[in-house]
């Protein structure tokens, strides 16, 4: 009877344990989701060179290793948007596919930046959503621009000048950068607040 008893305990103790360190855990991956799904809201994104300012001319990288200029002049009026990505955030997966419609709506050249080791961009770059997408790696231009959070989305015009620049999860956000670019960036963050505002 005792042996039973003793028995009965151990495995509570056991059990007890277990349960602990799958609490733990649980915490733990809740803690990472918390900060990879952030931001959720409209986050100012005003630091480094801004809006109005012009993007000095940095060669780029593609996957393949071929150079891409980001900085240098367009064809007259065109705009390029620039996404900031990395591939373990959730929120660029959700908006790589929006911006690839509203700028194929709008004509702007999309150009992908990769944050993170080239073997998880590559396998980034097979997914179906990716297809046919500009996928640049290289630090220069996040630091010049200062970009901290992803996905960050800057639009530059024709003479490399800035003309929005914000941290974008929804599609109303990116549709306010466009529209804001094409005011001329004049008013790049109050769009684009009032704008999300107007969502909630």
């Amino acid at each position: 009877m005792m042996t039973l008893l003793v028995i009965w305990q151990v495995a509570l103790a056991i059990v007890a344990l277990g349960l602990a360190a799958g609490l733990f855990a649980l915490a733990r991956q809740i803690g990472i989701l918390h900060e990879r799904l952030a931001p959720i809201g409209p986050q100012a994104a005003h630091q480094g060179l801004d809006v109005g300012q012009s993007v000095p001319r940095l060669v780029m990288r593609t996957l393949a290793g071929e150079p891409f200029v980001i900085g240098g002049p367009l064809d007259a009026g065109q705009r390029m948007m620039v996404i900031f990505v990395a591939p373990d955030c959730p929120v660029c997966k959700r908006v790589v596919p929006l911006a690839r419609a509203i700028a194929g709506e709008q004509g702007l050249d999309l150009v992908l930046v990769g944050d993170g080791a080239e073997p998880e961009l590559k396998e980034m770059a097979t997914r179906p959503d990716m297809a046919g997408l500009t996928l640049v790696t290289g630090v220069e231009l996040s630091l010049v621009l200062q970009v901290n959070r992803l996905p960050t989305l800057v639009i530059i015009d024709d003479h490399a000048t800035i003309l929005a620049k914000d941290i974008v999860n929804t599609r109303r956000q990116i549709e306010a950068a466009v529209q804001s670019s094409e005011a001329g960036g004049k008013n790049a963050g109050n769009v684009t607040k009032e704008i999300a505002h107007a969502a909630v």
